[in-house]
């Protein structure tokens, strides 16, 4: 690999950009969410014609109102300023468990009750109550199993990637992708160290680490990410920036990932050269790192591509799928991104869509430009993963 270019410096003038509707829009959801979250099971489960006994009435109202004060406190103080890891735990399970029963609740709660009212099943009383065991059944085997899914190590997905201006020296070059980690307060050390051990077993040309490597300061998950060191590639190891990490001192990281013998492709590129071929590997930091206030950080297209020579293939690493408007604007042929998670919990994918173009997987921009979004090698949060499995990534590069 050949480094070829350097990092650019922020343009201190440049004017933010206003806010669209969809992020006004945003700024109220952590008021309303929770109640939403825990006010709508409560109705359904308690109060939906099922005529419990008051002390089951009482108790279970109970229950969910400690969900809805505890959460959002154990939310702040676990991602605030304090940063507890077990506040976190606690508020980022709530808040996957009270998605999951919000959600069923809703489609078990009418989509069953209409089934059953419509086949003349049982009385009222009886209808609410099968809803109900229904509905706390689903929830129970959707979390056990989104749990062992969140944890486990990801598998490998395989494909190959045409690329027409490829040369052929480079055709079969292989490219593993991890993204989002998220180390966080759940140690995941262990899970860390096997996920390396995975890609290393994947004998790959390049590896590329596309951003949120963690929830935390680099100094604080620091042995989180020290498998990362083991991590072998015949050619270079490349990371850019995700927005997590300008949550969290991203010079940090990024001096952490130098540290441990990746490439910080900030705003610039390498080139890989194989059997008289050669590919621009290129990346920029995350859409986010402008409005960071840190000096320096920004996406810079035409910074990362500087001295680059246009005849060639271009690989981008831009952490969020968005980027790739400015990417097929430039004739980059193939960039790579995470940030989705897939959806992570299913419907939660739909949300997604109305900020990204992409959710998962190859898809084409322009004439010339795709685009692939990991589902992400980790989780955020709630440690939880619903119909969205997380991803190691190989994609072997084919020329025409």
């Amino acid at each position: 690999m050949t480094d070829t270019s350097n990092t650019r410096s922020v343009d201190s003038g440049a004017k933010a950009p206003r806010p669209s509707r969809l992020h006004r829009l945003m700024r109220h959801v952590p008021l309303i969410a929770p109640v939403l979250l825990w006010a709508v099971p409560c109705g359904v489960l308690l109060y939906g014609g099922q005529h419990w006994p008051p002390p089951v009435t009482l108790a279970g109202t109970a229950l969910f109102a400690l969900g809805l004060v505890c959460m959002p406190l154990a939310m702040v103080r676990g991602h605030g300023r304090r940063q507890q890891d077990r506040a976190a735990i606690v508020g980022d399970t709530l808040l996957g468990a009270s998605w999951v029963l919000f959600t069923w609740s809703v489609l078990v709660g009418v989509l069953l009750r209409l089934g059953l009212t419509a086949a003349g099943v049982g009385t009222g009383q009886d209808r609410a109550r099968i809803v109900t065991w229904a509905v706390l059944g689903v929830t129970a085997v959707l979390l056990a199993w989104g749990y062992a899914e969140a944890r486990r190590v990801p598998r490998v997905r395989r494909l190959d990637v045409r690329l027409p201006r490829l040369g052929a020296g480079l055709d079969g070059t292989r490219v593993v992708l991890i993204t989002d980690t998220h180390y966080g307060p759940l140690d995941r050390a262990r899970w860390s160290a096997r996920v390396c051990e995975i890609v290393n077993t994947l004998e790959a040309d390049l590896v590329c680490h596309t951003g949120d490597i963690a929830d935390g300061t680099a100094d604080r998950r620091r042995a989180q990410a020290a498998p990362l060191k083991t991590v072998r590639a015949t050619r270079a190891r490349v990371y850019v920036t995700g927005n997590h990490e300008y949550y969290s001192e991203a010079q940090g990281w990024v001096d952490l990932m130098d540290e441990l013998g990746w490439e910080p492709l900030r705003n610039r590129h390498l080139l890989l050269e194989r059997g008289g071929d050669t590919l621009v590997v290129a990346g920029v930091d995350d859409v986010t790192a402008e409005s960071s206030g840190l000096a320096g950080h920004r996406a810079h297209l035409a910074g990362a591509l500087d001295g680059a020579d246009p005849d060639l293939p271009v690989l981008l690493l831009a952490h969020q799928p968005k980027f790739i408007d400015r990417a097929a604007a430039a004739g980059i042929d193939l960039q790579l991104s995470g940030h989705t998670h897939g959806g992570q919990i299913w419907p939660f994918h739909h949300l997604v869509r109305v900020d990204q173009p992409a959710l998962a997987g190859l898809s084409r921009h322009g004439a010339r430009t795709l685009l692939y979004t990991s589902r992400g090698t980790g989780f955020w949060g709630p440690p939880f993963r619903v119909f969205a499995p997380s991803e190691i990534t190989l994609l072997v590069l084919r020329s025409r």
